[in-house]
């Protein structure tokens, strides 16, 4: 049993999140991929002005946006006054009346008037129902001028500032007294006025951006916090749609951090939210639906995932011309192309792909078509159909080449991908080729072009030349992934999933020292940043075992086959493949513990099971009787007619149902 490159994302941290007791909403796991972008004018976008594009997400890569980063549809233009460029124009004509005001009268302040028009230009406010438990906010008062200095007209002046200086790469330190100022103006106005607490939420979603550009996660948390808390539903739609632009940051946020299930909670809150200002069927709660969707998918929950991407579809299709499917439907399609592929629905999912693929190709986009190209060519490999697969790979290869260039990383990609696929079919000189050729892009890559997706090419690639048993190649460009990944900000899950890969090849060159302290570094990274219920995390414990059993820590590895038969059990179902391996792992160390009857116990549920799976006749099966009868032999006794379930011994809830839907984790 193998452990691929994990595409989870953490960071070691210890912060919690408490659901309130009033919430409807339960908490899920979550796995979360990508880096946040700190610019203020994305924030703009991403967050406040919640408009439909294909930027980048800040929390993790789509599935669905060929090319490109695509994120959650927030539409809250009417909060910030139009566009970035309308709310300068305010401030700069406030600034002017301000100049003008005090020309006539020192000390003047703004009217009224021009007030209550910049209140409508921010959003974000408290809620009463928040999910978020109340966590001590940074004191913001801390700012390099005294509280009676700053005049609360400054707000909007110190928030461009900070904005402008984030956008242009400037220092972020002094960004963050800009902001810190910003929030102290808008909160002695705040104080008893509504419109007023809108930009105190927008600051406090610069300041929270600014705080994660610097990697300080801990302080952003709380400031987003602040953020959820102080919109109220019931003051309106406004209002209520800043609480979900500050759920779906602070989801973001959590992901960057690794924090799982706290991640997809804030997701789920802002979906509601937005379902009950919107309504079901606005085009901007498909967005969102879609964004969970490969949230869920990036998390291994396929059949969440799967229902939330159908409800986005069905949003798009209600909201969408009769006649052409629309560029969102057609995103919707690919990513349940991609759901149907990990559940191992290859025929459903190339269906979607195909949809997918007509409705990119009738609006032109070349190079989208390309990368569904991709996503068919993948499922052909699945069900074996070598020849087609071929055909659309050196499709996208050869539209790849033409619009980006040979030596993009997309075109590496697709390499990789004919690298597989000829290894698979045991052509390796062929393999082999298309591996250098992805190599030579990845060592030497073009100018822009993301070192995550170098370090993606390395682990894929190595994974092809471990198959090949080409080991030393393999861990040279695992080492070369966790160089690159090492000193990453919210990156941990990430390097503990290479690390484990690392462990695996170790283990399999026999060098049993090297791999368990391997395995040791991988599992103390995963529990650190709270991945203690995945599937992964399960398998690297198995993985960690088979290193104790090789330096004879035969209690050890115990400890660690039962916990990764617990994780495995609650995941997989008892009766899939790696679960089966693991009770067997167990029932092995329990017979070099003496525990004979413990072991026979499991062997033969294993035996029974791979019986009725795979055939008396399977090599598997017999392996495993031959271990079952010298076991029966020295207990003195024959084989149960009657099994009893292995769940009698091996867990206190006879409900467990197996879960064949999810495909295994290499």
């Amino acid at each position: 049993m193998e452990i691929g490159e994990s595409n989870e994302r953490g960071k070691d941290d210890s912060a919690a999140l408490q659901p309130s007791p009033r919430s409807p909403l339960s908490s899920i796991d979550l796995a979360m991929d990508g880096a946040m972008n700190a610019s203020i004018e994305q924030l703009y976008h991403n967050v406040c002005e919640m408009e439909s594009s294909d930027d980048q997400s800040p929390s993790r890569a789509s599935f669905i946006s060929y090319g490109a980063e695509s994120r959650i549809d927030l539409e809250l233009r009417h909060l910030v006054g139009g566009d970035v460029g309308e709310r300068k124009k305010e401030i700069v004509l406030e600034k002017k009346e301000e100049s003008n005001e005090s020309s006539k009268n020192r000390g003047g302040r703004l009217s009224h008037k021009k007030h209550e028009k910049l209140a409508k230009t921010s959003p974000t406010a408290k809620l009463p129902d928040s999910r978020i438990s109340s966590r001590k906010s940074p004191d913001l008062r801390k700012a390099s001028v005294d509280d009676d200095q700053e005049s609360p007209e400054l707000g909007p002046l110190l928030l461009k500032q900070a904005r402008e200086m984030v956008s242009s790469g400037e220092n972020l330190n002094r960004a963050l007294d800009l902001a810190l100022r910003a929030v102290k103006a808008f909160e002695k106005r705040a104080e008893g006025e509504t419109q007023q607490g809108l930009n105190l939420v927008m600051s406090l979603h610069i300041l929270a951006a600014i705080y994660a550009g610097l990697g300080k996660y801990n302080e952003a948390v709380p400031v987003l916090e602040r953020s959820i808390e102080i919109p109220m539903i019931e003051d309106g739609e406004d209002h209520s749609l800043a609480k979900f632009a500050g759920c779906m940051q602070l989801g973001d946020m959590y992901g960057l951090m690794g924090q799982v299930e706290n991640s997809l909670l804030l997701y789920t809150a802002g979906l509601e939210i937005q379902r009950q200002v919107l309504g079901e069927t606005d085009p901007r709660v498909g967005e969102t639906c879609r964004y969970l969707a490969e949230a869920h998918v990036q998390a291994m929950q396929f059949e969440e995932a799967s229902r939330l991407c159908q409800m986005a579809l069905d949003i798009h299709k209600e909201n969408g011309s009769t006649t052409t499917a629309s560029i969102e439907e057609a995103a919707d399609r690919k990513l349940m192309g991609l759901i149907c592929d990990a559940k191992g629905d290859y025929e459903v999912a190339l269906e979607h792909y195909v949809l997918a693929s007509m409705a990119m190709s009738s609006q032109n986009h070349r190079e989208d078509v390309a990368s569904i190209d991709c996503s068919i060519g993948d499922a052909y490999m699945s069900l074996a159909r070598f020849d087609e697969s071929i055909f659309a790979y050196q499709k996208a290869l050869a539209v790849f080449k033409q619009s980006k260039g040979e030596s993009h990383s997309s075109v590496a990609s697709v390499y990789v991908r004919l690298a597989d696929l000829y290894n698979k079919i045991g052509k390796i000189r062929d393999s082999k080729s298309y591996c250098e050729n992805a190599l030579r892009i990845y060592l030497k890559p073009s100018p822009g072009t993301p070192m995550e997706e170098v370090a993606t090419g390395f682990i894929e690639i190595s994974a092809i030349y471990q198959s090949m048993n080409e080991l030393d190649q393999a861990l040279k460009l695992l080492r070369r992934a966790l160089k690159i990944y090492a000193n990453a900000p919210g990156q941990q899950n990430t390097v503990a999933g290479i690390e484990a890969q690392m462990g695996v090849i170790s283990y399999m060159m026999g060098n049993y020292p090297e791999s368990y302290n391997i395995f040791k570094s991988a599992v103390s990274k995963f529990r650190n940043s709270g991945e203690k219920k995945t599937a992964l995390f399960g398998i690297a414990l198995n993985q960690m075992g088979l290193a104790c059993v090789q330096r004879y820590a035969i209690n050890e590895a115990a400890d660690l086959f039962e916990e990764a038969k617990t994780i495995l059990e609650n995941e997989y179902g008892p009766y899939h493949p790696d679960t089966l391996a693991v009770y067997s792992n167990l029932a092995g160390t329990y017979d070099a513990m003496g525990r004979l009857e413990d072991a026979i116990e499991i062997l033969e549920y294993v035996v029974g099971t791979r019986e009725e799976k795979l055939g008396t006749a399977n090599p598997e099966v017999e392996d495993e009787k031959q271990r079952l009868d010298a076991l029966l032999k020295e207990a003195g006794r024959g084989r149960s007619k009657r099994n009893r379930a292995l769940l009698t011994l091996l867990d206190k809830n006879p409900e467990i149902e197996p879960n064949c839907g999810q495909r295994p984790v290499y």
